[in-house]
């Protein structure tokens, strides 16, 4: 089992027994949906038009798609219209992806229409659990969308340097290293 595959293992014991939670576009957090319990009946929000449709035929779910303009590299709703959609709703819990995440530049993304959707996925969210492989650890990327004050969780795999996790672990967020 690949470090991703770890990471949304561990991630399924953040799902709640039952409620919303919101799913983030991403590989990471694509693994989670693929593998979410078939005896809850959640409801799951998200912006990837990937996890949607791997989800679409699940009974146990309600599914609601975040709509708006898709970003054709990512398959991630953007813009206004996502917003509006965040901005009016309310999960549980928030699996939220990143390109990159510091103790300096906090959670980082590629682009400003990306950041603005995860800003408001955090904001909409109870408890906020960010996927990320130790890659993205130190990896600082153009477009803010959060500090790790914001996070509750971060779960990342067993490559994470054990310096680096003790800074995230100081600045709020509990890490996990799968």
């Amino acid at each position: 089992m690949g470090a991703k595959e770890r990471i949304a293992e561990a991630a399924l014991a953040e799902v709640p027994e039952d409620g919303a939670i919101l799913i983030d576009a991403g590989t990471t957090t694509g693994l989670l949906a693929q593998i979410l319990p078939t005896d809850r009946e959640l409801t799951v929000v998200t912006n990837s038009l990937a996890i949607a449709s791997a989800l679409s035929s699940w009974t146990n779910l309600t599914l609601m798609m975040v709509g708006g303009r898709l970003q054709r590299h990512s398959l991630a709703a953007v813009d206004e219209w996502s917003l509006r959609v965040l901005w009016n709703i309310y999960v549980d819990v928030a699996f939220v992806g990143t390109m990159g995440l510091s103790v300096a530049r906090g959670l980082t993304t590629s682009d400003e229409a990306l950041a603005t959707v995860k800003r408001a996925m955090i904001a909409c969210a109870r408890r906020t659990v960010l996927l990320a492989d130790h890659t993205k650890i130190d990896n600082n990327q153009p477009a803010a969308f959060g500090e790790l004050a914001d996070l509750d969780i971060v779960i990342t795999d067993s490559g994470v340097d054990p310096i680096a996790a003790k800074e995230i672990a100081t600045a709020g967020p509990q890490v996990i290293a799968a």
